[in-house]
């Protein structure tokens, strides 16, 4: 009677294919959640200094940010316009707000990104020009520090 069995000399491996499907899942799941708040930031606007900036404590359900140069021209998703053909751009938004289940424009945060060097009358002309598409909240960004 044999007590031991002969050694297998045979390598086995597994099969990887299930891991590999599993890790391409992954990368995609994750690339789908990559924050893309960074894509609405235009490189070109230096935002002035302020000492009493506070950033906002909630942030709002549905945003439009726009970047508005020295020049008057406001880059809206990557696209540089000008203020006086906005207000198709605006509509669109608001539609697509509205698509969320946000039904009031007056709840679409409009954050406006101006240049330190835009003058404070354009800033007007481009809050005005929101107003038009019935756009009611809007913020200011600036550094939140002043820089020694």
């Amino acid at each position: 009677m044999r007590l031991f069995k002969k050694k297998s000399t045979e390598i086995l491996e597994g099969d990887l294919t299930p891991m590999i499907d599993m890790t391409f899942q992954l990368i995609a799941f994750f690339m789908l959640l990559i924050n893309f708040s960074e894509v609405d930031r235009a490189e070109e606007i230096l935002l002035p200094s302020s000492a009493l900036a506070v950033p906002p404590v909630v942030r709002p359900d549905y945003q439009i940010i726009l970047n508005l140069e020295p020049s008057g021209e406001v880059v809206f998703e990557g696209l540089k316009n000008d203020i006086d053909l906005l207000n198709p751009l605006l509509s669109r938004q608001v539609d697509a707000a509205a698509r969320e289940g946000i039904r009031d424009p007056a709840d679409i945060a409009v954050i406006i990104r101006s240049h330190k060097d835009t003058p404070t009358g354009i800033v007007q002309e481009l809050i005005a020009k929101c107003q038009e598409s019935e756009l009611q909240s809007f913020s200011l960004r600036v550094k939140d520090r002043i820089n020694p």
